[in-house]
């Protein structure tokens, strides 16, 4: 029997200190994400380490060394499908890039293990981990410059509360000032807000824009008798 041939223990040890590597080293970039209630947690980067570590060993046991490199390229593109996944557009910003970098990062070091690279596999984890950890501070550092710096790019968005009835009339007039003011818009959405009020969001196209031209923008729109609140807000959350 073809299963009897394929039984060899040098080979079943080899797997399992591979498989074993992934799921510790894994397991060590989940924690981190974990802790900071990511997306995609402890189980889901474990899982990613080990599906590319079974892929690369068992190309590397039946192909070789030339098969295992096949798959990685495989390994590769299949993590990208699986890192779009974690990525979530929520109000005008995209969230989860990181996440789903690290999902790379995972799938990099399982197949390092599976690859028998055990050490690569190692030190390829200690950099992850410190992409996540250690470089956190300098982002905050930066973050906590003030918005209105010319080379930070913000996402300016405009939010007004309006009534239902006059929703057509009031999206015509945001517009065509918005377009006079040289701010146009680069996505518009309308949701309900109560049961004869809604909530118009326009994200505007332009990541650097004139305060005080918002705020005079804000103004007009509240002397139109249909819009009960409107203010704008900026963002550079990813």
């Amino acid at each position: 029997m073809e299963i009897l041939n394929n039984i060899n223990l040098n080979s079943l040890l080899d797997t399992f200190i591979s498989l074993t590597a992934a799921f510790i080293l894994g397991g060590l970039i989940g924690l981190e994400r974990q802790y900071r209630q990511r997306t995609a947690g402890l189980r889901t980067n474990v899982l990613v380490a080990l599906g590319a570590a079974v892929f690369v060993d068992m190309a590397n046991r039946l192909a070789g060394h030339e098969g295992a490199v096949h798959v990685v390229a495989y390994v590769v593109s299949g993590v990208g499908f699986l890192g779009a996944g974690v990525i979530m557009r929520e109000e005008g910003n995209v969230r989860g890039i990181n996440t789903a970098a690290t999902l790379w990062g995972s799938a990099a070091v399982g197949a390092a293990a599976g690859a028998d690279l055990i050490l690569e596999a190692i030190l390829a984890t200690i950099f992850v981990l410190a992409a996540n950890t250690l470089l956190r501070p300098v982002v905050n550092t930066i973050n906590r410059k003030p918005l209105d710096v010319p080379s930070v790019e913000v996402t300016n968005t405009l939010h007004l509360i309006v009534e239902s009835a006059h929703q057509k009339r009031v999206l015509a007039a945001v517009t065509d000032m918005l377009e006079q003011s040289r701010h146009p818009t680069h996505d518009l959405e309308v949701r309900p807000f109560t049961d004869d009020e809604v909530e118009i969001e326009a994200t505007l196209a332009a990541t650097s824009v004139d305060g005080d031209e918002l705020d005079a923008l804000v103004e007009r729109l509240l002397a139109l008798p249909a819009v009960k609140q409107a203010f704008w807000s900026p963002s550079t959350t990813d």
